[in-house]
């Protein structure tokens, strides 16, 4: 099994920044793509910002040049800065990763327990 562990949400002042960490463990052989995704009530869970694990990275149009997506491949973790926040940011934050366990090198996607960001106008 694998477990991915979120931290870092809270609440923030718009034009605030916060960093969300992702920390990935258990039985992996390989992560190719980390990312974050967000939902808010009644809407689908939407991807915010993803990265394979040779860097290449991508954004929504709606956190373009504000937000940051990063990971360090040796310890199976993926940030999130985000800066400039904006009340419409406010959502639920889930890490995800596409991981390859060695078991049976069949990829598959974990999800973290979400961390909730809010931002005040």
């Amino acid at each position: 099994q694998v477990q991915l562990v979120e931290s870092g949400g809270g609440l923030v002042q718009a034009g605030g920044s916060l960093r969300l960490s992702c920390a990935a463990s258990g039985s992996i052989f390989r992560i190719n793509a980390m990312g974050w995704y967000r939902q808010t009530p009644g809407k689908q869970r939407e991807l915010v910002a993803s990265i394979t694990s040779g860097g290449n990275t991508k954004y929504a149009d709606s956190v373009k040049g504000r937000f940051t997506i990063s990971r360090v491949n040796a310890k199976n973790t993926v940030y999130l800065q985000m800066n400039s926040l904006k009340p419409e940011d406010t959502a639920v934050y889930y890490c995800n990763a596409v991981v390859v366990p060695p078991a049976t090198l069949v990829v598959r996607d974990y999800w973290g327990q979400g961390t909730q960001v809010t931002v005040s106008s």
